[in-house]
């Protein structure tokens, strides 16, 4: 009888907790997704205003791309410790209250043109936006083991919507009158700072939810628990010395910083190569994550059933880099959206076989943990690059994706060379997994 109560209070508790967290993680994609159409107007609207010229404020869009995945790098252990010393819940609530503020700061940066306050936002954002690591401890702390990977490849379909979405939702609220599919054209009241407003309203109401609706999942908080300030780079230097993580973690920060020197500039390559305008930057980005959506949901599992996590990211890998120089290739339209979906699916095989790749080599016990190493390798290969990238893109704005593509490519070498799997094995873990016999 007793048993029978625990299972059923579980089961709420799952179906009550499951669609926050997931929303919330969303939230976090989105409002990254948002800022990307709205960056080239910063350099028209603010930075050139303020007296910067058009090379100083590529530099200054480089920091401020930078400022949130570093602060996320910074934050993510943090809050994840926070929430086993006074629970997910306030944490979750918290970091939900500060990203809405976050996006009103950030609004009201645009609408007086001040630069400062314009990276504290992004600052507050990132570290808010660090809550990943709360979101899955929630899942993880409500999930049965029938229903974990369901449960966690929803997060991975937050990330695709919010990718999706994101761009595509900064975009047109951005641009006012513009045509919606001929139905009617945006008011003309429409600017760079209402995508903002619309996303700290959601993040908002996703806060009053967790604080009404969402339960208190972890049962064994630990309000004694010591916190360690400097997890992050605890976390990058276990990645770098572990053996079963080395190889792996390293293709996955060449990967992501690939990626980053991609993200940052190609919209404004969009604009002045192909004469895009900010709601068809957004338009493009949301066909991108269509595909990448597509792979992760029907490529993926098929190839899966085939060919092992490693051989995947063998030819992946590769395939990612040589993509991201053939998107600078294309003179028109046409071409560019005949060469995307290529790039989109290499980079939904890459995503997905990394992050099953790192899991197969820890130990189950330690799960969360070594996720949590992933998230800083993450986090810290989408920050760096991104600083660097306003000063290569000041030699021209297609060398930051050239050099993506160099970055993605000596990845997927080193992952070719230097990664082995062990005869006989059943898995694609490499000698013995992070946590067996320590």
């Amino acid at each position: 009888m007793v048993e029978k109560v625990k299972q059923k209070l579980s089961e709420r508790n799952e179906k009550r907790a499951l669609p926050l967290v997931v929303s919330t993680i969303f939230l976090d994609v989105l409002g990254v997704g948002i800022l990307g159409p709205v960056l080239p107007q910063l350099i028209f609207r603010i930075f050139e205003p303020a007296g910067y010229s058009y090379h100083s404020s590529l530099i200054m869009l480089g920091w401020l791309v930078f400022i949130y995945p570093f602060m996320q790098f910074i934050a993510t252990p943090i809050l994840g410790q926070l929430s086993d010393r006074y629970g997910r819940k306030p944490i979750l609530a918290f970091s939900l209250f500060g990203t809405a503020v976050g996006y009103v700061l950030f609004a009201i940066a645009i609408i007086t043109k001040n630069i400062p306050l314009l990276f504290f936002a992004r600052a507050l954002d990132g570290i808010t936006g660090g809550n990943i690591s709360v979101a899955r401890a929630v899942i993880a702390d409500v999930s049965p083991p029938e229903h974990r990977t369901k449960n966690f490849a929803k997060i991975g379909a937050a990330f695709g919507a919010g990718f999706v979405f994101g761009p595509y939702i900064g975009a047109r609220l951005a641009s006012p009158g513009v045509s919606f599919f001929g139905l009617f054209n945006t008011p003309h009241w429409f600017s760079p700072a209402v995508p903002f407003w619309f996303a700290a309203i959601l993040s908002a109401i996703n806060a009053y939810l967790v604080i009404t609706i969402l339960p208190e999942t972890h049962q064994h908080i630990n309000d004694k628990l010591r916190l360690t300030w400097n997890k992050s780079l605890d976390n990058i230097k276990r990645a770098a010395l572990h053996p079963a993580l080395r190889i792996i973690l390293s293709a996955e920060f060449a990967f992501w910083g690939g990626f980053t020197f991609f993200t940052s500039f190609f919209q404004i390559l969009l604009i002045q190569k192909l004469g895009f305008k900010v709601n068809n930057v957004g338009d493009y980005y949301a066909y991108i994550g269509i595909w990448v959506v597509l792979a992760q949901a029907i490529i993926t599992p098929f190839i899966a059933k085939k060919v092992k996590n490693a051989n995947v990211l063998r030819f992946s890998l590769l395939g990612n880099g040589i993509t991201l120089f053939a998107l600078i290739l294309p003179h028109n339209t046409a071409q560019l959206l005949l060469v995307t979906p290529f790039f989109a699916i290499f980079n939904g095989l890459t995503i997905a076989n990394l992050s099953t790749l790192v899991s197969l080599n820890a130990d189950k016990k330690i799960q969360g943990e070594v996720l949590g190493i992933e998230a800083s390798v993450q986090a810290l290969a989408q920050s760096i690059p991104a600083a660097i990238a306003g000063y290569i893109a000041v030699l021209g704005v297609n060398i930051p994706v050239i050099v993506g593509g160099s970055v993605v490519v000596f990845g997927g070498l080193i992952f070719n060379i230097f990664y082995h799997q062990p005869k006989g094995s059943m898995h694609d873990s490499d000698a013995a997994p992070l946590g067996a016999g320590h």
